[in-house]
């Protein structure tokens, strides 16, 4: 434990948001990084063997590892989760989501260390209380699956500690797309199950509307681009480390752009990135989902435009453009 003076951690660095943050500080400079993740999942190690790291660490052996080798940690990023949203069997998402979460916020609490971690906006379940990241509303909050009801009992304990962290942030993530999520499966974002459905049959399926009213593929989405999450995330650690966030400045935070846009604006922007025309057909959306479905989230982003940041959003269009055709595009 010699290389560096302090350390900065991210957990769930093998996967889609945790590799891009690394990335990011990797292109900072910042090399004085402990990734943590469960790096035996084979699909995942492109996303973190190229980038520049101290440390790695198995997963559930963090906390015994930092209490062996007692490491000055500067910060710890905590984005590690299970974020199946179609697993309902709460224990998994308890363990991982709620259980492990504590034990970090603990640590950092112990050690004085700043804290920031992923909350999610599945937290808000149908929209019926708003987007709005008060803490007033949190305890009132009825998610629609385990993943976002673990994700919400964190948020609450969090806001029930007397104890905690000397700065801390809880970023409620809206709907994130952008490079490496290639892993995740029936999770990873609509553009990336666009652009492999229009590079194998040539058109994009979406999902019918259930409600009427909401027409086919109007359904909404506050679709934010990976990059622009890990520079918000990089501005509150500086923030923190530079004295500018106070405890005042301690709580839940929306992470979105404040701009819900449809899955058919999505899907156009996905064929423009492939310079073809649009073609749509609309599919019955699984019963297994129907009646846990979000059709409009918007975060309210006023909280942390207060807090001090000032840099614009990637538009919809710019975002998908990019990941496209300078990452989507490259791959095949």
């Amino acid at each position: 434990m010699s290389e560096a003076s302090s350390y900065i951690i991210v957990t769930g660095a093998a996967g889609f948001i945790g590799s891009r943050m690394v990335k990011y500080l990797n292109e900072l400079g910042v090399r004085n990084l402990i990734l943590v993740d469960d790096f035996g999942i084979e699909a995942k190690r492109k996303n973190w063997e190229q980038s520049a790291y101290a440390h790695i660490v198995e997963r559930y052996n963090l906390i015994d590892w930092l209490e062996l080798h007692q490491p000055k940690i500067e910060c710890i990023i905590h984005l590690g989760a299970r974020t199946d949203t179609t697993e309902f069997d709460y224990s998994i998402h308890e363990t991982l989501n709620v259980e492990y979460s504590k034990a970090v916020w603990k640590y950092c609490t112990l050690h004085q260390i700043p804290l920031i971690y992923a909350s999610s906006a599945a937290t808000y379940g149908d929209g019926a209380l708003g987007y709005n990241d008060d803490h007033e509303v949190v305890s009132k909050l009825q998610p629609l699956n385990p993943y976002g009801i673990s994700k919400n009992e964190f948020d609450k304990w969090a806001l029930a500690q007397n104890e905690h962290p000397p700065f801390w942030a809880g970023l409620k993530f809206f709907n994130v797309y952008g490079p490496d999520e290639y892993h995740k499966g029936r999770m990873a974002s609509v553009i990336w199950h666009a652009f492999n459905q229009i590079q194998k049959e040539g058109y994009v399926k979406l999902f019918k509307s259930h409600r009427p009213d909401f027409k086919d593929g109007e359904q909404l989405r506050d679709f934010v681009y990976v990059k622009d999450v890990v520079s918000v995330i990089e501005w509150i650690r500086k923030s923190m480390d530079h004295g500018l966030w106070t405890i005042d400045h301690n709580g839940l935070y929306n992470l979105g752009t404040g701009q819900a846009r449809t899955f058919i604006d999505l899907v156009k922007a996905t064929f423009a990135g492939l310079d073809m025309q649009p073609t749509i057909q609309f599919i019955d959306m699984p019963e297994d989902i129907r009646d846990k479905y979000q059709y409009f989230t918007e975060a309210n982003m006023q909280k942390l435009r207060n807090a001090g940041y000032t840099a614009p959003f990637t538009s919809l269009e710019a975002g998908v453009n990019d990941y496209v055709r300078n990452y989507l595009r490259t791959l095949g």
